[in-house]
Parts: structure tokens; sequence; C-alpha cells
């Protein structure tokens, strides 16, 4: 199934305007029409196919948040200013929604009921999917069930509330999880199935739940009935939803019994595992399809994609206590730091000891300066030396990408029940610490997480203060494991918003500690790493050679944690920030679209 569906979406950019003699003959560009297309599940999945790459996300390290920043700084972290009411665009777009809804009102087009239930599901997840991403961009949206003429009154429709919205959500992803196959007949991990859809049910409920929970009473749920749905109901959803796929659904962990290694072998491999990705990206060398991971991770040209210090302090030591019990853990250097922790932190950034070797890189150094803003890079995603066909790793990566994997489902299931107060040991055993055991991690325990939250999780400077009641430490806890497990996978914004923690991005996104100047063997070889100095240059053999205040800041002076971008100021208003704004020029076309709170686009209407 990876070549056909290759095939398959090769034929969409062929519709879309390239030239393919032999395509061409067989769908004349001048010839397709609505009358003659739709007809059967060829055409069903041609048209189909583009949703995937128009909804997927499909770029590695391409969200920055409190944990990872990059080169150039992202305005939702640098905010105030530098986020402003754009005229048009900001994700107000609503090209892809016109297409689904064209496939669902043509699908009576095509005379076998099984392919039209098929597609009619698939369309219905797309819709879901599509949808997802306009509740948490703008929180109210336009509900647009059918293809719009150009004169149709309900283009100047006003915005529907968000319980409007997600109850034909609902409603859409419970058709596709009734209609789509359990499987294909090969690489189901690449077409959405009926698990991807149970998957996508537990993660927009669990936005939902919580981001109702956190904002009760706040100023983004401002149009909300009284009669809406309560936190609860969804969080019931989303633990349903995770709870199915994961006692009837065929997968499981991918797992080698190396927890040294199993973490960073499933996301570094050429094929997506058919046992965790229930729905992956479908890259491959042969065809030319191609990510940027391993450039980014290894090339100093390629976005410096920057772990930072709090994302470093989350993990676990390795024989499960807290690294915030260790003496003096906030003042620790690189060495010190990462040594003895949780398997998967080493397999997710660089520490000592590791070396990448090809014929136009050679990374021999852990503590990759050049690399990376904080002094911490990532490791994950990273292809392997012997899987690299070809030896320039710039732009060249190849192994898919996951989009929904089991361990997301584990973590929904967990958090949900742990919200709505009805987690118990056993739901943890058979979700969470399933996760702990392939990493080699003692397993999470209920009543120890409860009894006893860990300060570090519970500070208003480090962790999340708004947390309480009689599950605070294990929910403290399981988001501790989401910040592992699905680190640099894209849920970290989503969940600050959820969480009403946004304010977390203005609590400094700073880097490595340093005590002073002077010279850093941190694999202690005998030879130095780095090299920091004031005043005037010392002679010095390390890789890097600093000076402090020019060449690298730090954030009391001569000592401190790395600053990465000293002359930026990283912001997060809780009046305003949680929503986008509506564009200027679509509230012209449609004064019935009121702006979100907060954001001031000079209309008065």
């Amino acid at each position: 199934m990876k070549k056909i569906f290759r095939i398959s979406l090769a034929l969409v950019a062929l519709l879309s305007g390239l030239s393919c003699e032999k395509a061409l003959d067989k769908f004349p560009l001048d010839d397709i029409t609505e009358e003659a297309y739709f007809q059967n599940a060829t055409q069903l999945q041609i048209f189909t196919n583009s949703f995937y790459s128009s909804l997927l996300p499909d770029a590695p390290y391409d969200e920055q948040s409190d944990l990872v920043i990059g080169n150039n700084p992202s305005n939702l972290l640098l905010n105030g200013s530098f986020r402003t009411v754009p005229s048009s665009g900001g994700g107000w777009s609503w090209t892809t929604l016109r297409k689904i809804n064209t496939c669902l009102g043509n699908l009576y087009r095509c005379d076998n009921p099984d392919t039209r239930k098929e597609y009619s599901a698939l369309c219905k997840f797309f819709r879901a999917w599509f949808y997802f991403d306009k509740l948490q961009r703008f929180g109210d949206v336009p509900w647009i069930d059918h293809e719009l003429s150009s004169d149709e009154d309900d283009l100047y429709n006003p915005r529907d509330n968000r319980d409007v919205v997600l109850s034909h959500m609902i409603e859409d992803i419970d058709e596709a999880i009734a209609g789509l196959p359990e499987s294909y007949s090969s690489g189901s991990s690449f077409r959405a199935t009926k698990w991807a859809a149970l998957a996508l049910k537990s993660r927009f409920c669990l936005f939902e739940g919580t981001y109702r929970k956190y904002h009760d009473g706040d100023i983004t749920l401002w149009t909300l009935p009284s009669d809406a749905q309560p936190a609860s109901y969804y969080l019931e959803l989303a633990a349903a939803a995770a709870e199915e796929l994961m006692t009837t659904g065929p997968y499981a962990l991918y797992s080698t019994s190396q927890p040294e290694y199993d973490y960073q072998n499933l996301f570094s491999q050429y094929t997506a595992d058919a046992g965790e990705y229930i729905l992956a990206i479908d890259y491959d060398y042969s065809n030319k399809l191609f990510h940027n991971a391993t450039g980014t991770a290894l090339l100093p040209a390629c976005g410096r994609t920057s772990p930072t210090r709090n994302f470093i302090d989350h993990y676990l030591m390795a024989d499960g206590s807290r690294y915030s019990s260790v003496p003096g853990w906030s003042t620790k250097t690189f060495a010190d730091q990462v040594a003895g922790r949780d398997p998967r932190l080493h397999q997710t950034i660089r520490i000592p000891g590791y070396t990448y070797t090809t014929v136009s890189t050679n990374r021999a150094s852990f503590c990759d300066m050049d690399c990376s803003l904080t002094g911490y890079s990532v490791n994950k995603f990273v292809m392997r030396p012997d899987n690299l066909v070809m030896s320039n790793v710039r732009d060249y990566s190849y192994n898919d990408m996951p989009v929904i994997r089991l361990a997301e489902v584990y973590l929904n299931f967990a958090e949900a029940k742990a919200e709505l107060g009805t987690l118990t040991q056993q739901d943890l055993n058979k979700s969470v610490n399933r996760l702990r055991l392939r990493a080699g991690m003692p397993d999470m325990n209920l009543a120890e997480a409860n009894a006893s939250p860990d300060p570090f999780l519970t500070s208003p400077e480090t962790g999340y203060p708004n947390v309480s009641g009689v599950n605070k430490g294990v929910i403290l806890e399981i988001r501790r494991e989401r910040v592992v497990e699905l680190a640099l996978e894209g849920f970290r914004y989503a969940d600050l918003l959820r969480w009403a923690a946004g304010e977390r991005i203005g609590k400094g996104l700073y880097g490595m500690y340093f005590p002073g100047p002077g010279e850093y063997d941190w694999d202690r070889d005998g030879k130095a790493d780095i090299c920091l100095y004031s005043g005037s240059k010392p002679s010095s053999q390390a890789t890097f050679v600093y000076k402090i205040g020019t060449d690298i800041t730090l954030s009391d002076g001569n000592k401190g944690y790395v600053n990465p971008r000293p002359t930026y100021t990283f912001t997060f208003d809780p009046e305003r920030d949680y929503l986008y704004p509506i564009p200027t020029d679509e509230r012209v076309l449609n004064p019935r679209l009121l702006q979100n709170p907060g954001w001031n686009d000079g209309l008065n209407f």
C-alpha cells in the first residue's frame, strides 16, 4: 500500500496542474466535471488524498513553546506587539473545508454503497480534524456542512459557539469511527482508519474537557450558553474513545526490550512502526519525499531547534526519583544535569559520548553550540548514519513521521480519567506505566503521586500552579509524562492553551547553566569542550570558545543560564493570547463575525 498511496499522491499533484502524458490522457483537466467524477473508489481516493497533505502536520521541529525555541523566535512566544490582527490569513482559511464538503455533496454519484460509506466516513474524519484546528485557534467559528455558492446567505453567518461546533464534530467523528475500515491490505499507518478516528476523538475531547475545566468562567468562553456541556462530558468521551482503541485495537508499543535504544529507534527508523503508529506521514528516498529533521539537528544553518532548561528539568532520575530533589539541581552544569536520568532524555537530546558521522557531517560534539541556542541539541527524529542513503543530511531525511501513535492515546486516557477523578492504579498500569516500562523506568504510583506533588511541577516559575484537588499530584505527573514521551511532536503549545498555562511562555526560556568563565570538560576525557571568558581571549583548545556578553549571554552577568535571545522578551497575555484574532478583511466582508476578546482591529461593529 505504501507504493499505491504514493502513486495516488502523485495523481493529486497531476490533477493540480503538473504534467504527465499518461495521466493527462486518462484524466484530461479540461474534461473533469462533477458529473464525470466521484463515481468510483479510485476517483474518490485521488480526490481525498489531498486532505492528508492539507491538514496533517508534516514538518518536524515546527513548534516553538516554553520547551523549545528556534533561530527565529515564533511570534507566539514574543506575543505583545509582535502579534497584531492580520488583514487576511492567520489560519482563517476554508479552502480545504470546501473540498471536503464538495466530496460529501457528490458521493451520490458513486453507485457502490460500501464505497460511499467509506468515503463519507473519511470526509467526516477530516472535517472533524479541520474544525479541531479552527477551534484551537479561534474558539467560536461558523459551522458549514455543505459547499457554499457565491450568493448564499450562509456566507455571512455569525460564528457558532464552540458547544455547537463540538456537537457537530462528535457527530462527524462517530460516523468516521463507524464507517472507516479497521485496516487496509497494507500500509494502514498512512491512511485514516477507524482507530485513527477513535484517537482523534480522544484528542479533541481531551482538549475541550480540560479547556473548559481550566478556563471556567474566563474571557475565552465568552459565548458559551448556560446549558453548554460541562467539562466532564468531554473528558468522559475522551477516556471512552481512548479505552476502546486500547482494548480492541490492533496496536502495541514498539519494543525490542532495549530501553536504552527503543525510544530513539522508533523515530529514526525508515518505515513507520505498524504496531505503534496509528497515522503517519510517508516519506521515501526513492520517490524523493524528504523532510529536514536530520539536517535541522546536525547543521548550524538549518534552524537551530533548541530545547530549554525547563524541558530537561522535567525528566525524572532513572530510578524514578525527582531530579528536583537532587541537591543543587537548578545550577548543575550539563554533564551532571543529564547523568542518571530517564533514558528517554539521551534518546531525545545529545549527551556526553554522542557522535554522528557521515561523509559530509561529523558532529562529534554532544554539546554543539553551533546547532543550538541553548546548548542542548536535539536527537529525536535524526536518522541513523547507517540508514542514510545520501551522504548530505541537509533536507534529505526520509524516516516516516508520526501523526498519531499509541503512546498519545495512553496519555489521553490517563489524563482524562485523572481529571474526572476516576483514575485507578490499574488504569495507570495499562497506560502510562507501559510507556515507562518501554523506557526502563519504574511505574507511576497513584497514591504516592497524590500524597506528595513535586514542587517543581507546582511552582509558578517552573510548573503549573493552577492544578488542585485530590488528584493534583497524578495530574502533574501525567503532564510530565506528556512532556517526556511526546517531546518535539507538536503537542506542547496546545497543551499550554488547554491547561490555561500560557504564562509559562513568559517564565524565561533559558538554556544551560554556567557558574562563571572557564573551561568545561563535560565528558571528562581530559579535553575542554567549551571555554567561556570575559576580557581578553585565552589560549584554549576547546571546541567552542565564547566571550561572555558578546558571543554568549548569561542570565546573571558572568554566570547563570544561557539566554538564547537576550534582545527579545517572551510574553503571554491571558486576556488575549489564548485565541487568535479574526482577520480584518473577513470582518469587513461579514460584520456578523465578532472579534475575539483583547484584539483591537479598529472596527466598531
